[in-house]
């Protein structure tokens, strides 16, 4: 890879983990960078899944207080999370090349459109939380571990925007503080990336020089997201990254037609 790639790729990753530790959505520019510089799109959602993952250790250990007051929704949603992780990442695997980079720009417009709808979900699900009042039936519980294996099936195959998707399958089934939801979603956002990452690498679909910059570098941003959360602000930030997913968007669909 020359030098230029290198940079490119460091630079998109660093970017992408300052923006993962402020609103989430850093996928939204990683991935598709790793398309802009030439790489089969399968190879780079591999890669990226990969690369990224170590992020979320960070995560899971930083809410490891409000995990230990979730064991019951723990146990029951890594199950489906896991098994879900795993056949996404099978599925892919088993995507020709050609089909995925056709499906790409509307899987990253639907992960911009998911991300741009964020607090209106959350709104929403906050609002049948409240009018349904306990979600301590089966018929809750089915729905909640069913939803979580197709969470799981789409974060296997692609990943960006679980979280959302996540949070509102939380706030559904009655959980209301927030801490513990995030935490929950983190550990489960770990297990289904890790056991695609996992596979990826077994399957020898990873493209290493890659992998290893873009964790170093992510890791970087993700620690200094924090600091430039205070100057820039979660708002600017989101923006930002709905601005770079619908010009990708543009970009690739452009790209395909020609």
């Amino acid at each position: 890879m020359s030098l230029w790639r290198e940079v490119v790729v460091f630079a998109a990753a660093l970017t992408a983990g300052a923006v993962n530790s402020i609103a989430g959505g850093g996928t939204l520019i990683s991935f598709p960078t790793l398309l802009w510089i030439g790489r089969d799109p399968i190879l780079a959602n591999a890669t990226n899944t990969v690369a990224l993952w170590p992020g979320a250790v960070a995560g899971v250990i930083g809410f490891r207080e409000e995990l230990a007051r979730s064991k019951r929704w723990l146990l029951f949603l890594v199950i489906p999370s896991f098994i879900g992780g795993v056949t996404g990442a099978i599925l892919l695997i088993h995507t020709s090349s050609h089909i995925f980079s056709i499906i790409v720009p509307y899987l990253i417009l639907g992960a911009t459109i998911l991300l741009a709808a964020q607090e209106l979900i959350t709104r929403k699900t906050r609002m049948v939380a409240i009018t349904e009042g306990s979600h301590e039936s089966a018929v809750w519980r089915i729905g909640a571990y069913v939803f979580q294996f197709f969470v799981g099936v789409y974060g296997g195959y692609f990943g960006a925007g679980i979280g959302i998707l996540m949070l509102a399958a939380l706030g559904l089934i009655g959980l209301k503080d927030t801490h513990q939801m995030i935490g929950l979603k983190n550990l489960l956002a770990f297990v289904v990336n890790g056991i695609a990452a996992l596979y990826f690498i077994l399957s020898g679909t990873v493209i290493w020089i890659d992998v290893l910059l873009m964790a170093f570098a992510s890791v970087i941003g993700g620690y200094f997201g924090a600091r430039m959360a205070r100057r820039l602000g979660r708002r600017f930030v989101r923006g930002f990254v709905l601005f770079i997913g619908f010009a990708m968007t543009v970009s690739l669909l452009l790209k395909a037609h020609h």
